[in-house]
């Protein structure tokens, strides 16, 4: 016959050790959702960009800015006195041509910018689409996965070119600078790169992540007068 006591000292001691499972398991899991938030992907312009229309309400909006996150970039080094060699594999392997000075090759969302002499930006659709050009490209040209150093927008809308007059330092006049050209200029002294899309006229200014929350101050000011849309992109 068992000793009521000691039957009572049990089902306490039970009853602790379910309590305590419970307590662990529940804390394992606010911990888990934690890290998620924590570590979940973060637009470039997070933070600063808002989703939706403003500045001036009347009529249609002037400006569309689209924020481009998700998307692959990369720099491209040719080494010394391989360019040749460089747009050769470029072309066989991937179907780019490397672009002259001062111009863009973009087909889709795959191409390749302008950016110095001996220098080009790669543009991918993600990150993983730009995981072979190290490989084939060594010993030809040095290759910097810049996809989550940089930030990428897209403006668009009848006020394009005039939103980004008031602060590029080129000449956008459709004579001077139309589909296809690139620059690295700079905008409110932040250093940018810049190219035309189409004759829309659709422009796309990449800029460095550090310095989004800053430009995206400067394009909220300028975009202000002509009401403006923010599209949200993808992460």
């Amino acid at each position: 016959m068992s000793d009521p006591a000691t039957t009572r000292a049990s089902s306490s001691q039970a009853s602790s050790s379910q309590a305590s499972s419970s307590q662990a398991s529940s804390s394992q899991a606010s911990s888990s959702q934690a890290s998620a938030l924590l570590w979940r992907p973060r637009g470039a312009w997070e933070g600063a960009a808002k989703p939706g229309r403003h500045g001036a309400t009347d009529g249609a909006a002037g400006i569309r800015l689209t924020l481009r996150d998700g998307f692959g970039l990369a720099t491209l080094i040719a080494a010394d006195g391989e360019d040749a060699d460089l747009q050769a594999i470029l072309a066989e392997r991937f179907g780019l041509s490397l672009p002259e000075a001062g111009a863009a090759q973009i087909e889709g969302e795959r191409g390749l910018i302008w950016s110095a002499p001996g220098q080009w930006l790669a543009l991918a659709p993600s990150p993983h689409a730009l995981r072979d050009l190290p490989e084939a490209l060594r010993g030809v040209a040095a290759v910097t996965d810049q996809s989550d150093s940089r930030a990428l927008v897209r403006i668009s809308g009848p006020q394009a070119r005039a939103m980004l007059a008031k602060g590029v330092a080129v000449d956008l006049h459709p004579r001077a600078f139309g589909p296809g050209r690139a620059a690295v200029t700079s905008i409110a002294h932040i250093g940018v790169q810049l190219w035309q899309r189409d004759a829309g006229p659709t422009y796309e200014i990449a800029v460095a992540r550090s310095f989004a929350g800053s430009f995206w101050g400067w394009l909220e000011h300028a975009a202000a007068e002509f009401g403006y849309e923010v599209e949200p992109g993808r992460v």
